[in-house]
């Protein structure tokens, strides 16, 4: 510049200082441009993820963990959050309507139900008491922390939609719910938000149910008739049928047997799950600090309302290792020589003693 004129070299001054400002402008507009997208993809992610999958597009999933490696907590330290905590906007929203689709499932998907009509009048709190949040009634504290998760029975890891549908089409004897609904992502949503504070892999030992210790007998169905009719019938009825809300939509309280209840592929199908939870679930108001019944009363009335009729579900998919099969599913074949009656009802130590040798 030592040869240019003083008009020349103002230009030339300019000129490099308009290019070097264009430049900074373009790396700013890049930076925003790459964060908006990183924000929309953030914010959709849930919603397209399993179109995505679908459709073979790469994305990063999480990370599925096995059964055996979770870690039960040995205590009952966990409660449900405060619903005071639930964040406003949209994530607040999708939360609680969440929550209302566990409470009112039957309103919103049922025979009747205003978005689709896929489940049966059962609601999903029949079975996952108050709204999911009990103490070892079925809760969702560990639905974040455990999913994706290995399961035997399918032979293949399970996401939380995956799970979810399982009851749809087991315990509402239905069929799937659309994985990218409204409907689905708001449960998801919800059961997240229960689980918020459980690190990953964990399980709060109350998160479940109790697992009662075998009888050296078998249940017997016809003990069990008398409990039910005893102390179950005035809430579920005398033949099984529960109680419906006044508009006849929904259970107040669910059918346990019969067109209307869970089909034999549900989890309380096997009776060991069914005795757990009625023993500190039932009569309605008791907890696990208050139980009513004896652990022989709950086996036997699991034993009494497993041998009602039901709904069946084709199960030739499940349990492609039959060696993994829990000693009391009802359905053989099995890895031993006993009966699918003793595998129903028991006696089950002998079972066990059997398949350890």
């Amino acid at each position: 510049m030592k040869n240019l004129s003083e008009r020349e070299k103002i230009v030339a001054i300019f000129s490099r200082s308009a290019i070097l400002l264009a430049i900074f402008f373009i790396v700013i507009a890049s930076i925003f441009l790459s964060m908006m997208m990183s924000y929309e993809a953030k914010k959709g992610s849930s919603k397209d993820l399993n179109t995505m999958v679908n459709q073979g597009i790469p994305v990063v999933l999480p990370k599925p963990i096995s059964s055996e490696s979770i870690n039960i907590i040995q205590d009952n330290s966990w409660i449900a959050p405060d619903e005071n905590s639930i964040p406003i906007g949209k994530t607040g929203t999708e939360i609680i309507y969440g929550k209302e689709l566990i409470v009112h499932t039957a309103k919103y998907l049922g025979p009747k139900g205003s978005v689709a009509k896929i489940a049966n009048l059962m609601n999903c709190q029949n079975c996952h008491n108050e709204a999911g949040t009990k103490p070892f009634a079925l809760n969702y504290a560990a639905v974040k922390s455990t999913y994706p998760q290995f399961k035997a029975r399918s032979n293949s890891f399970v996401s939380i939609a995956q799970r979810i549908n399982g009851c749809f089409e087991r315990s509402l004897n239905g069929s799937k719910l659309d994985t990218n609904s409204k409907e689905m992502l708001a449960m998801i949503a919800y059961m997240k938000w229960l689980g918020k504070d459980v690190a990953k892999g964990v399980k709060p030992k109350n998160a479940g149910i109790v697992k009662l210790a075998y009888l050296d007998r078998a249940s017997d169905p016809l003990k069990g008739k008398l409990v039910y009719h005893t102390i179950c019938s005035s809430c579920h009825g005398k033949n099984g049928e529960g109680i419906l809300s006044p508009s006849k939509i929904e259970s107040i309280y669910p059918s346990l047997w019969g067109k209307d209840s869970y089909n034999d592929g549900a989890g309380l199908y096997r009776i060991s799950n069914f005795a757990g939870f009625v023993k500190n679930n039932m009569p309605f108001g008791v907890d696990y600090q208050h139980s009513v019944l004896t652990d022989e009363q709950a086996w036997d009335v699991a034993a009494f309302v497993n041998s009602q009729p039901r709904p069946h579900k084709d199960q030739k998919a499940d349990w492609n290792d039959i060696s993994k099969k829990p000693v009391d599913f009802p359905f053989g074949p099995y890895a031993d020589h006993f009966s699918e009656l003793q595998h129903k009802y028991g006696p089950f130590n002998e079972i066990i003693k059997a398949q350890k040798k």
